[in-house]
């Protein structure tokens, strides 16, 4: 098999390291993967996004602690861990740390190499070794798993020249810092076998359909762009969600999905996208991550209640009182994240699930259908039961029907309605947001009708008794049009004194020597945040800023559009960045916000 040379991997992510356009960014791409053999472009994927596979696939966390790592330097480069800790708190980065101490290594005397003491292939290190190392130390369990691990990495590293060093510590701590973000990936794959940008659209409609980075561009390397345009949804693999536009009028909704439409509860629960395969049930949560061991008693309705042998749907889990199958907040539901005791806590917290799409039955592919046709679908393939069942729901063209309708769904613990559009153009879009699917939600006791959910890309240090700690969160809108992140707001009220502990541990790993390439922002924060992390985020108003980036001149030429008195409300880790409120819905909101004004006026 050919490979590629794991130096050239480390020379293209150092260049990007430095790269503060995303133009450029691309570029750079473009030329690591036109380097790399069609038979590994799959492990350089997986590796540019920081994972050893996509998040389905539940491979093990490389389970390599800070201190476990320390000692595997130490073993590479034959120094004391003391010294290895001295350069760490003086330079702040182990990867820096590592070519550090890889360069002294190499320029002493010729000693023999330690991953030859090992039974290692001799250096140079290709992509190949390097992924299988990794691939071995995250499947390393049990007893001796600790040694297994730390013989493995200082393997690698003292094969390792100090910049592949440098990347392959990041790796393992999960700080690679490269700015790479699935969209510049899907540019540069349809660049380089597509025969150009304009490949991108069925490049990524592809992903959409099968949420696995590397299998796309191993498929698009070895069999070609029109391999890609065949693919259809897969049970077992899950599909990337359609997403939602946001409305506040239920006439103007109704005019934009097109006259009439299906809308239902919108609950407040946890979206789950699952997969039956005959008996086998698998769960994915609208970040595609395997769920399933969160949810043994949805499993179970799942293969009582569905009658299609193959199917994937979509439902969203709502937690409930079982005496009155009340709805109950998604702050109860999240106590199904524990990772032991899993069946005590399912008696304590019991779920409904309340279905609302279908997108494969029994070897039919209804993402290109109607959603009327994948409603019937969906009827036709359940039996209902008080905990599983068709998400509540009508059929209207009537702005009042719909508000009451709303208002209904309020007062029975939901967040609001969602209002989608039925016509012959109602496919499912996935991991698309449009005018197909809008959220209605309720409103809020501020002139800010709704929250938004905004991610992190910059942070200040407070001052006083806050001295000290990042306590001021630089928050951005996502343009999907360009995969960027726009300022929006600086938040520093809503935080608990614990929140703000917990946070500095949570940020440390994710802060950046310079502005992400992705991000978009005239402000200068103390330190930058590589966009991770997504909160919901509530405010007085929306208005006008000369600071902020979001929507930048598309109101009055010169300022952007930004959050009055921003409040933090909680932590989004079910949402991905591109998940968050986008620029066009923070522009809606404000003109709409300017509408009322002027109409009281």
């Amino acid at each position: 098999m050919t490979d590629l040379r794991f130096i050239e991997v480390a020379k293209t992510f150092d260049i990007m390291e430095r790269i503060t356009s995303r133009t450029q960014l691309t570029l750079a791409l473009v030329s690591l993967i036109k380097k790399t053999p069609p038979e590994v472009i799959d492990k350089l994927v997986y590796l540019i996004q920081g994972k050893l596979g996509p998040e389905w696939k539940d491979i093990p966390e490389l389970g390599v602690g800070e201190k476990l790592l320390i000692k595997a330097i130490a073993l590479a480069y034959k120094v004391p861990e003391e010294r290895v800790n001295s350069l760490y708190k003086k330079i702040g980065d182990l990867g820096s740390v590592a070519e550090r101490l890889a360069a002294e290594y190499k320029a002493k005397a010729k000693k023999a190499s330690l991953a030859a003491f090992f039974g290692e292939e001799e250096k140079p290190l290709t992509l190949s070794r390097v992924y299988q190392t990794l691939i071995r130390v995250a499947y390393a369990q049990g007893e001796n798993s600790r040694d297994i691990k730390l013989r493995l990495i200082a393997g690698l590293l003292s094969d390792a020249e100090p910049l592949e060093a440098r990347y392959i510590v990041r790796f393992i701590e999960g700080r690679l810092r490269v700015g790479i973000g699935d969209a510049t990936v899907l540019d540069a794959l349809a660049i380089v076998y597509g025969g150009g940008i304009h490949a991108r659209e069925i490049v990524e409609r592809a992903y959409n359909l099968r949420a696995d980075l590397g299998f796309i561009a191993k498929t698009l390397a070895e069999k070609g762009l029109e391999a890609l345009k065949n693919l259809t949804p897969t049970v077992g693999i899950p599909v990337r969600p359609m997403l939602a536009e946001r409305g506040r009028d239920p006439a103007e909704i109704l005019r934009k999905v097109g006259g009439r439409a299906l809308v239902e509860y919108k609950y407040d629960g946890e979206r789950g996208q699952i997969h039956k395969d005959g008996d086998k049930v698998v769960i994915f949560s609208r970040r595609l991550e395997d769920i399933t061991r969160m949810y043994p008693d949805v499993v179970e309705m799942v293969r009582k209640h569905v009658k299609a042998n193959t199917a994937i749907l979509e439902g969203e889990i709502v937690a409930i009182n079982p005496d009155t199958l009340e709805l109950l907040p998604f702050q109860v539901l999240m106590q199904r994240k524990r990772k032991y005791d899993i069946h005590r806590i399912m008696k304590e917290v019991p779920v409904a699930v309340f279905l609302f799409d279908m997108i494969y039955r029994d070897g039919n592919d209804l993402t290109q259908k109607p959603l009327p046709v994948r409603r019937e679908n969906l009827t036709q393939s359940i039996d209902p039961s008080d905990t599983f069942q068709l998400a509540k729901h009508i059929y209207t063209s009537s702005p009042e029907e719909l508000w009451n309708f709303f208002l209904e769904a309020i007062e029975n613990g939901a967040e609001g309605v969602m209002v989608k559009a039925i016509h012959e153009g109602s496919i499912y879009r996935a991991g698309v947001r449009g005018w197909l699917w809008v959220k209605l939600k309720k409103d809020y006791k501020s002139e800010m009708i709704d929250t938004v959910d905004l991610v992190v890309v910059g942070a200040f240090y407070g001052r006083g008794k806050r001295g000290g700690l990042l306590s001021s969160l630089l928050m951005a809108a996502y343009n999907p049009e360009t995969d960027t992140f726009r300022t929006v707001c600086k938040v520093a009220t809503g935080f608990t004194d614990e929140e703000l502990l917990r946070m500095q541990d949570m940020l440390k790993p994710h802060i950046i020597p310079h502005k992400h390439p992705r991000v978009d922002s005239k402000m200068q924060p103390d330190v930058w945040i590589e966009p991770y992390f997504v909160a919901e985020i509530l405010g007085a108003e929306l208005t006008l800023s000369p600071m902020h980036t979001c929507c930048l001149g598309r109101v009055r030429p010169g300022v952007g559009i930004s959050i009055r008195f921003p409040r933090f409300i909680r932590w989004r880790p079910d949402k991905r960045p591109e998940d968050a409120t986008t620029e066009d819905e923070l522009y809606e909101m404000y003109t709409r916000q300017l509408r009322k004004v002027e109409e009281a006026a």
